[in-house]
């Protein structure tokens, strides 16, 4: 057996992301803010950077880690296009190309553009959203440069547990279960002071679990025209009387509610368990909310990765 070609359940992933992402409109995106005068030696190719990028974040590695992995795994530098180079970027290389991203915030333009190319293939409906948000733990080690915890994040207290880190926001396409806005905040911010800012302002109606209870009487929706459908507190649900018609159509309204909401906790577990993203990578929310953004933008394209393959129907 020729060992180059064996169809690993990574070389399968890469292949079918390698069709999947929309490689040439990133690249126009990026182009534009890349530096145009070399100094030293040649740059490499922001093909071969993005790539890299991407890979960093479909397999959870740090800029040291990857740049190891490039010299170890020749796979990565197959996907990356660097395999008849002389050097391969380091961890130096690597670092300033995330940072390029973020400077000019092009990840919230990479969730908008694979966005755009699924609605253009009909996958987002836009009638209905889905609010939610999910904890990323953050270090909370002192034992750092400056000594202290990330200033950024904050604790909260989730059941009898605390937690350290920050919040992602998302809004959810009610039918397909896509990722159409990410917001990042700390921790202990509540989910309801963020619903407003994940609406794209094409829907009707919006879901959210008992965390968004009062959502319609914030002064910041109350120039929103939607229909709020809030899941019930357990404890009220528990109540209900299920032996009277009242009951039953209210308990069975709670279930179609949920129903629909968990299409929320599909991107949250391809990034926390398909991607591996448990941990905040940064110091800080606006890298770790720009990561976000990348992470939500590719797990749409991996729910998606079958359906946007040459010659699939839509």
């Amino acid at each position: 057996m020729d060992l180059s070609n064996r169809r690993t359940r990574k070389r399968v992933f890469l292949d079918e992301m390698e069709r999947a992402v929309p490689w040439d409109e990133f690249l126009t995106l990026i182009a534009p803010h890349a530096p145009t005068k070399a100094t030293g030696r040649r740059p490499f190719p922001l093909a071969a950077m993005l790539r890299i990028h991407l890979m960093q974040q479909w397999f959870g590695l740090s800029d040291v880690a990857m740049e190891e992995a490039l010299y170890d795994t020749p796979l990565y530098r197959e996907f990356a296009g660097l395999g008849g180079m002389s050097r391969l970027p380091d961890r130096v290389s690597i670092l300033r190309f995330r940072h390029l991203l973020e400077r000019h915030q092009l990840a919230e333009q990479f969730l908008n553009t694979v966005n755009e190319q699924l609605n253009a293939k009909g996958f987002l409906l836009r009638e209905g959203t889905v609010v939610d948000a999910t904890l990323i733990a953050a270090p909370s080690s002192t034992k750092n440069k400056e000594g202290e915890r990330d200033p950024e994040m904050h604790q909260v207290k989730k059941g009898n547990q605390w937690h350290f880190g920050m919040k992602a926001h998302i809004g959810v396409d009610a039918e397909s279960g896509l990722v159409h806005t990410v917001v990042g905040t700390a921790a202990n911010v509540n989910d309801v002071t963020q619903a407003h800012a994940l609406l794209h302002g094409e829907e009707w109606d919006v879901f959210g679990d008992a965390g968004y209870q009062g959502i319609q009487k914030r002064s910041d929706t109350q120039d929103i025209a939607v229909n709020w459908h809030v899941a019930m507190r357990p404890g009220k649900r528990r109540a209900l009387d299920k032996s009277t018609p009242r009951g039953k159509l209210r308990d069975d309204i709670e279930r179609v509610k949920a129903r629909i909401r968990a299409k929320v906790e599909h991107p949250f577990r391809i990034i926390k368990r398909q991607f591996g993203h448990m941990k905040v990578r940064y110091r800080g929310l606006m890298k770790n909310t720009q990561q976000l953004q990348t992470l939500f933008a590719l797990s749409n394209l991996w729910m998606m990765r079958h359906r946007l393959q040459p010659g699939a129907k839509g």
